[in-house]
């Protein structure tokens, strides 16, 4: 797989991603809940500059993250749906909602992050290694 593309449930919104995944994993943490309305959020993290949105213009929404960071949602205005986010700290990255991709048979996550805020009934894979908070 040398990439992938994205679009919203309405289809107003595309992406394309030409490169391999950075990493891939679940997050846990209370915003992710919130802002995906999920038990947790999957996403893959890719290269900024690799990223491309090939139809419609996403709005966005930025708040501050817990480590004070600050991150921006990018979401369809029309149907609402989550596509990538940014963060401040990470200004070479983006993470693409794994819900969005049009074929993501491929995702595995490798970490669950925010582990220690799953909610009880998520089972979490004992061979994904899963962190209290974000690692690093």
């Amino acid at each position: 797989m040398t990439g992938f593309t994205a679009r919203c449930l309405c289809g107003a919104v595309q992406l394309s991603v030409e490169a391999e995944p950075l990493m891939m994993a679940n997050c846990h943490c209370d915003d992710c809940r919130r802002a995906t309305g999920a038990s947790f959020a999957s996403v893959v993290h890719v290269p900024a500059d690799k990223l491309t949105v090939t139809a419609g213009e996403p709005a966005s929404f930025e708040h501050e993250s817990d480590k004070g960071s600050k991150m921006k949602k990018f979401f369809c205005s029309s149907c609402g749906s989550q596509l990538f986010g940014a963060n401040d700290a990470w200004p070479d990255r983006r993470t693409v909602r794994v819900g969005v991709i049009d074929d993501a048979s491929w995702f595995k996550p490798r970490a669950n992050v925010y582990a220690s805020r799953k909610l009880p009934a998520t089972i979490l894979d004992p061979e994904v290694k899963a962190f209290d908070k974000m690692p690093g």
